[in-house]
């Protein structure tokens, strides 16, 4: 079954959807014809917001709200009876866990816990996919890529908030939903890119306003390795797997990495800003001489062998066409900031022809 074959007239609810992954995900949603609903703190405007730039509250059900304030949450719920769940909202800045532990593990733990919780005490959820992080691994700084059954752990208390959120979903899902046949797995996906993400500590956010700005973009940890990756290709992930988790939940209920294979799983912050700027023509950067104040780890890959062999997904793009179709939407929004829907949307469907050839 195709994506569009399945979603269409579903009811699913996005959480953290006025975020950059959330949003993408679901004007996407949207495409493929089914009922979007959201439930989101408001959108954090830093620079901009793909939420509001788009419009998005126009097209679906939006509800301001903190996945920490349970009876809220579970009001909306009950209220809106989605059949699945994509649950995003999060506090997702590895330098903000620095400044605000508190917030971070409430936000990415308990802020899970509350879901799980709420699907618990009702019968018309039948699918949950939540999104933690390639951080959630206890990273040995290694040659190879972790697989899915690799020690989970965090130096930082963004990584140790995702590694507890993986903790609580097994937890939930063996006490729980393994019994009633409700489905419930993990997508733990790389470093992702795109099209209006405006986010604080972040390498295309941070290129694009020293664009804006006139200046050199510092790059804090320029050789750090990350599994890049389009929005697109990562929202893809997260359909594909909320698809067969609901088709079969017995054998989909696990946690699933979402990243580019071999080879193209090596890129460091310092290629990524160079092609960056090769693609729209401008910019500088320098490297950050005080760099290196907190931890954050230099070597991170993925193996996604089990995405691609059980669910079928492989990114569409590689990293330099991620890059490019990235600096495409960041070039119109640089000289049109009123016609970012369009932009958008002509993306998700270009994406979907490739992705489907």
């Amino acid at each position: 079954m195709d994506l569009r074959s399945f979603y269409n007239g579903k009811k699913v609810l996005v959480t953290g959807h006025t975020g950059f992954k959330g949003s993408w995900l679901s004007w996407l949603l949207l495409d493929l014809g089914a009922k979007v609903v959201g439930y989101s703190k408001a959108p954090i405007d830093y620079r901009g917001n793909h939420f509001n730039l788009t419009n998005l509250s126009k097209e679906m059900a939006s509800y301001e709200g903190n996945t920490l304030d349970y009876e809220k949450f579970h009001k909306v719920i009950t209220s809106e009876k989605p059949e699945i769940i994509l649950h995003l909202a999060a506090q997702p800045i590895v330098n903000v866990s620095y400044e605000d532990p508190v917030e971070t593990f409430q936000s990415n733990a308990m802020g899970t816990i509350h879901l799980l919780e709420i699907m618990r005490k009702t019968d018309f959820i039948k699918t949950g996919v939540f999104i933690t992080s390639d951080k959630c691994y206890e990273n040995q700084e290694w040659l190879w890529p972790y697989r899915e059954t690799e020690t989970l752990g965090g130096h930082d208390p963004y990584s140790a908030s995702k590694a507890m959120a993986e903790i609580a979903i097994s937890a939930y899902y063996r006490s729980y939903f393994k019994k009633i046949g409700v489905g419930v797995a993990s997508a733990r996906a790389g470093n992702v890119i795109g099209g209006g993400d405006f986010a604080k500590d972040r390498i295309i956010p941070d290129i694009v306003q020293a664009m804006d700005e006139r200046r050199p973009v510092i790059l804090r940890n320029p050789q750090a390795v990350r599994p890049w990756q389009h929005v697109l290709d990562v929202a893809r992930g997260y359909l594909t797997l909320g698809m067969h988790c609901h088709l079969d939940p017995v054998k989909h209920s696990t946690p699933y990495n979402l990243a580019p294979q071999g080879v193209l799983n090596k890129h460091n912050v310092l290629y990524i800003t160079k092609k960056f700027i090769e693609v729209l023509g401008h910019g500088e950067y320098q490297i950050d001489p005080t760099s290196g104040k907190f931890h954050e780890a230099n070597l991170l890959r993925l193996d996604p062998s089990k995405a691609m062999e059980f669910l079928g997904w492989t990114p569409t793009f590689s990293p330099d066409e991620t890059v490019a179709f990235t600096a495409a939407w960041y070039g119109e929004f640089l000289k049109n900031k009123d016609n970012l829907k369009a932009v958008t949307l002509k993306q998700i469907q270009d994406y979907l022809k490739l992705s489907e050839d």
